[in-house]
């Protein structure tokens, strides 16, 4: 069974990178195929699907966060992160990540237990 663990600051000053990482384990990120994903809520938006890798290492990226969402990973460790430039307040929200089928957050098999990260100075 496929487990993820989140890791990463809970805390990001307005105007820096939001980083988090995700820990498989039960799985290979590189030999499961799934998307890994990344996905976050928001009061009154409701869960938003980011982007993901793909066991391939292709990526892919929601529209709405393209231009400055960058997803990586580390396959020695069975990671992968994300990063999310020049955040404001409205980034604050909890952060998944998740892998399933498919680039789409109703469709995801696995979860993590989610984060909130804040954006303050």
């Amino acid at each position: 069974q496929v487990q993820l663990q989140e890791s990463g600051p809970g805390l990001v000053k307005p105007s820096q990178t939001l980083s988090r990482t995700c820990t498989v384990s039960g799985g290979s990120i590189t030999t499961d195929y799934y998307y890994w994903s990344w996905i976050r809520q928001s009061p009154g938006k409701g869960l938003e699907w980011m982007g993901a890798i793909r066991y391939t290492g292709s990526t892919y990226y929601s529209p709405t966060f393209k231009s400055r969402t960058s997803i990586s990973r580390d396959t020695s460790k069975n990671q992968f992160s994300l990063q999310l430039s020049s955040v404001t307040p409205e980034d604050t929200a909890v952060y998944y990540c998740a892998a399933g089928s498919s680039l789409s957050a109703s469709d995801m098999n696995y979860w993590g237990k989610g984060t909130l990260v804040t954006v303050s100075s």
